[in-house]
């Protein structure tokens, strides 16, 4: 690969057109109230890597997978079963034992109110000892996903590599892998 080329695979010869590689979050929206008052909230799946392979699948119809770390409890399987509506492939998933209190792992959390007006829209995110920021070298078979199956396209982001010294080892190993 030269500097100036951008050298992308035949579709035929991949299993998937995009590979994101992030966190994926619950995203609770208030409506139009405020997060510190609100009762009720809408709850969505969100993440700037997954958003790409939810998009690449939902509005180009793209075979997109998402590479993700989650707990082995019911917010976890929510998060699986929102990916699984967006269309989006769950193989790549690492599970993690959960300890029933969240001190070892637990779902990101992000909370969204919209903007409107001259209110801008805020965020608010409760990622700590998430499971995706726990992911570390060597957990991923990225041999697999970029040489067996093939991916086209591999999407992943700063702000996932910013977690944690591990996720940014991660990332690293990752992009080593897909650019053989």
């Amino acid at each position: 690969m030269t500097d100036n080329v951008l050298n992308i695979r035949p579709a035929a010869e991949c299993r998937w057109d995009c590979a994101s590689l992030g966190e994926v979050m619950l995203r609770f929206d208030p409506g139009f109230g405020r997060v510190r008052n609100a009762r009720t909230f809408q709850v969505w799946e969100g993440g700037g890597e997954y958003n790409v392979a939810r998009a690449m699948r939902k509005c180009w119809g793209k075979r997109s997978t998402v590479v993700t770390a989650l707990p082995i409890n019911d917010l976890g399987w929510l998060v699986e079963d929102f990916i699984m509506q967006g269309g989006v492939d769950t193989s790549h998933i690492i599970w993690r034992e959960f300890d029933g209190l969240g001190r070892n792992t637990r779902v990101g959390l992000n909370f969204t109110e919209k903007g409107f007006g001259i209110r801008p829209a805020l965020g608010c995110s409760d990622r700590g000892h998430s499971a995706a920021s726990q992911l570390r070298p060597g957990e991923v078979n990225w041999e697999k996903l970029f040489g067996e199956e093939g991916v086209r396209w591999f999407h992943t982001g700063g702000i996932f590599a910013a977690l944690a010294p591990n996720t940014a080892e991660t990332v690293l190993e990752a992009v080593e892998v897909a650019r053989k």
